[in-house]
């Protein structure tokens, strides 16, 4: 895997872990969607998406997580540092 591809991996992680947080109810409905979404769309369609998650995703998927628990924690982290800084410790 190259240092580009894992870092677009992480970044999609982190990405989606941002929007989780932020809209954790419609990204709960938009993932049902791709669910169904995935079973009605055109063959080319199934077969573009399978290419991508069989060339990116499949092996990476511990990067990805990391990148969307990332995604979650960033605005606890940021006040976490920021009070760590503010405190001098």
């Amino acid at each position: 895997m190259s240092l580009l591809t894992a870092v677009g991996v992480f970044v999609v992680g982190f990405v989606s872990g941002a929007v989780t947080r932020w809209f954790a109810g419609l990204a709960a409905v938009f993932a049902l969607v791709l669910v169904l979404f995935g079973g009605v769309a055109p063959e080319s369609l199934q077969s573009l998406v399978e290419y991508v998650v069989q060339r990116y995703y499949v092996g990476n998927e511990l990067l990805f997580i990391a990148g969307f628990l990332f995604g979650i924690d960033a605005n606890e982290t940021k006040e976490a540092a920021v009070e760590r800084r503010s405190s001098g410790g």
